[in-house]
């Protein structure tokens, strides 16, 4: 099942140790099959209000994204990030083609 590393970051301090973390992350995701799905990008609001910056992610499966997250590659970059932007991380597991929205009334 795909999962997905969701990043929701907020006051971001656009310098030196942001961009040496951007051009480094794609490193990072090469050995885990890790893709940029959403990475910033125009929003067209429909609803509600929404500030910061919407980043996705996609690995192959939950094991993987752990795997990223937690490698000396990713963990030595992270602080680049953390130290200069606020926001929430986390990892979320995809669901199966055939889903449909009445699925989650009934468990598995």
């Amino acid at each position: 099942m795909t999962c997905y590393a969701i990043g929701y970051l907020h006051h971001v301090e656009m310098g030196a140790a942001i961009v040496s973390y951007l051009e480094s992350i794609d490193a990072t995701l090469a050995p885990f099959d890790g893709r940029f799905i959403v990475h910033g990008g125009q929003k067209h609001m429909l609803e509600g209000t929404f500030k910061g910056d919407l980043i996705v992610i996609a690995f192959p499966n939950l094991a993987l994204a752990q795997s990223w997250y937690a490698s000396p590659a990713y963990q030595t970059i992270l602080p680049l990030r953390t130290k200069n932007a606020d926001g929430a991380v986390f990892l979320i597991e995809g669901v199966d083609e055939d889903h449909h929205a009445t699925d989650i009334l009934s468990p598995k």
